[in-house]
């Protein structure tokens, strides 16, 4: 089977799971490396597939869920406006990915649904400016985000185009 359809096929399966699945289940399904497993997860990761790592396996959340992924890019000084549009619509901000050219996704878990939450996240960034994950990337990041409603997923769509954070 050719990678493109394989990933299809893994699409798939993450989709109609109601559980995580592991990346050693998943490599043996389709006969590859738990590295071949990573790839793919990114690959799909990069074409919009809301893909969710959890300490279990992967597992794609459906649209009921209302989970997004979206590609954003900033500096530090804009980090704390970017995470309240997140927070202040309601949802929270699950995770922190970059594509790394050596390493691949890299991800930080952020589990930020509210301003005191970002406050203190931007607490423990401010004391170590070298620790964004952005840093790595040029600015250039991914957040996994869990909505209350679809309408407020595209209210955060809106306020991240407005503020011009929104990469394509």
């Amino acid at each position: 089977m050719d990678g493109h359809t394989r990933r299809e096929n893994l699409r798939q399966r993450l989709q109609g799971a109601k559980t995580p699945i592991s990346g050693a289940v998943l490599a043996a399904a389709f006969q590859v490396s738990r590295q071949v497993i990573v790839q793919d997860i990114a690959l799909l990761r990069a074409q919009d597939v809301p893909v969710i790592s959890t300490n279990r396996g992967y597992l794609i959340l459906g649209e009921a869920c209302r989970v997004h992924r979206f590609k954003v890019r900033h500096d530090l000084s804009r980090m704390e406006e970017e995470l309240n549009i997140f927070v202040d619509a309601g949802a929270t901000v699950r995770n922190v990915t970059i594509d790394h050219p050596v390493y691949g996704t890299l991800e930080g878990k952020l589990n930020l649904s509210s301003r005191r939450d970002v406050q203190r996240f931007m607490k423990a960034i401010r004391a170590h400016p070298e620790a964004p994950l952005s840093n790595i990337a040029g600015g250039v990041h991914y957040h996994t985000v869990e909505a209350p409603s679809r309408e407020a997923l595209n209210e955060i769509k809106e306020a991240l185009e407005a503020a011009g954070f929104l990469v394509k």
